[in-house]
């Protein structure tokens, strides 16, 4: 329970593609940073200094401005032993906690099942994105997938048939390898009737809302915005979850990049100030995370598919600050010889989240006992 009688909210936003965080939150002081970025490097007098060592991307201004307020965590160096640099198996591991082996069963989809026993809330938890994230698939447990909150439909948003079969044909074959293709259909059909269900009660949301912010035209802007309607209406959902694409920035990272930081710390700082004006975000935490980091040298044009990356706590119960420890610069320490190194396991953040700030045992849903960090007020 949050601290002011409310149930705690939890928004998961993924980056998805790899997200650059030595380019993001910047060493800027590091000669190793500047010997090895000859192309995608930010100037040391364009860095946004939080400490005598680290800054913030310039891009990432809203973000800066959200930790001098104190609401922004900086997980640094997330990720787990033997980072797996393939983005679907990469993102598998994130979904699942399970680096060894494939598996059926989401991390979000199990904490949901702990929040609604029965089954008999189709909105405890809501993606806003087209399909389903495995993070939230678990057979018995029912989430409402909505792509566009104001021309809602089955699964997606997707209202033309031949489009709608096309998602239900991706779902297929993301799930159907790990999990065979009768247990997928069938479980989209249950999913299927849930979506029906859970988007005639969400008619109300958009209804109810009215806001003086004015969020940007770009599509994290557009998803953040649609959660700000659900949870400002009071539905009752506990997990909000959804993705911002575009992060695989092995070409064009100089022209790609920035426009990606601009977007999502600019919706992000929005979102917050919109459920503030509506007296709503004292009871909700964001966890912004993504598969991996990239490699410490560039490649001339990008770069490429890493390890140890950042993750992001942030809302106004959060303690602000930096977690964990920037992964060592030192040569000899690198992963692969190429990566930085993790030094905090994801699974412990999950845990942090999961048991210090929704009230639910984490060891059975991410499969162990990992180290957490101390995020919250």
């Amino acid at each position: 329970m949050a601290k002011n009688g409310k149930d705690p909210v939890l928004v998961i936003l993924q980056m998805s593609g790899g997200n650059d965080f030595m380019h993001t939150l910047i060493p800027y002081t590091s000669s190793t940073y500047y010997d090895n970025r000859k192309l995608v490097r930010i100037e040391q007098e364009d860095v946004l200094q939080i400490n005598d060592e680290l800054g913030f991307n310039p891009n990432f201004a809203p973000m800066k401005e959200m930790y001098d307020e104190g609401m922004v965590g900086i997980v640094q160096g997330i990720g787990y032993p033997n980072s797996n640099r393939s983005h679907f198996r990469g993102m598998d591991i994130w979904h699942t906690c399970e680096p060894d082996k494939v598996v059926t069963e989401g991390w979000v989809g199990k904490a949901l099942k702990e929040l609604d026993p029965n089954g008999e809330d189709e909105l405890t938890g809501i993606n806003f994105g087209i399909g389903l994230p495995r993070a939230m698939a678990v057979p018995g447990v029912p989430v409402t997938s909505v792509n566009d909150l104001d021309t809602y439909g089955l699964l997606t948003g997707i209202s033309e048939q031949d489009q709608r079969d096309q998602a239900l044909q991706i779902f297929k074959e993301m799930y159907g390898p790990a999990i065979g293709t009768g247990p997928v259909m069938e479980y989209l059909s249950r999913t299927g009737i849930d979506v029906l269900r859970g988007a005639d009660r969400l008619k109300a949301a958009p209804a109810q809302y009215s806001s003086d912010v004015e969020y940007a035209d770009n599509g994290i802007a557009k998803s953040l915005r649609d959660i700000a309607k659900v949870h400002t209406a009071g539905l009752g959902t506990r997990i909000f979850y959804t993705s911002h694409g575009g992060y695989d920035t092995h070409a064009n990272e100089n022209p790609a990049h920035p426009k990606l930081l601009q977007d999502i710390s600019g919706a992000i700082r929005d979102f917050f100030d919109d459920l503030k004006a509506h007296d709503a975000a004292d009871n909700v935490v964001m966890l912004v995370f993504t598969e991996f980091g990239r490699r410490i040298r560039d490649n001339g044009s990008g770069t490429d598919h890493g390890s140890g990356g950042g993750a992001y706590i942030i809302g106004e119960p959060v303690a602000g600050g930096l977690y964990s420890e920037y992964p060592s610069l030192k040569s000899e320490d690198w992963a692969k010889g190429e990566d930085l190194e993790h030094t905090i396991d994801f699974r412990g953040i999950y845990g942090t989240m999961l048991e210090q700030w929704m009230g639910i045992e984490a060891s059975p849903i991410v499969g162990g006992n990992y180290e957490q960090i101390k995020p919250f007020k």
